[in-house]
């Protein structure tokens, strides 16, 4: 049997540490709502969606024309996305333009990209 160097041999707590942590653990309902949110946006055309709306409002047409996408399966995409708050919209006339919720929604995601860049 090999050892695994990665794994804790030993049996003593490290109380302060646990108390630190423990103090600031968020609720279990935070918790899903964070893992809901991170599966939301775990799916490819919806990830291409948030980065074109973090570059700019668009409305269906632009983002089908950007994503090489039917309108039908961005306006599904978007559907999903402004039920979960994660992207809002505005109506002119009769175009609906799309936008990121907040600018926590473009920071989550700019700090994915700039993650992944990172690590090649």
């Amino acid at each position: 049997m090999s050892r695994n160097e990665f794994t804790c041999d030993c049996n003593v707590i490290h109380q302060d540490a646990v108390d630190k942590v423990l103090t600031k653990m968020p609720s279990e309902n935070t918790f899903n709502r964070l893992a809901d949110l991170f599966k939301l946006i775990g799916d490819t055309t919806r990830c291409r969606i948030l980065f074109a709306l973090d570059q700019d409002e668009m409305c269906v047409c632009d983002l089908a024309n950007v994503l090489n996408m039917t309108k039908s399966s961005i306006s599904h995409q978007l559907a999903t996305l402004r039920r979960s708050g994660v992207v809002k919209c505005r109506k002119e006339g009769k175009e609906v333009y799309y936008t990121l919720d907040d600018e926590h929604i473009g920071q989550l995601f700019e700090i994915g990209l700039e993650h992944i860049n990172h690590k090649g």
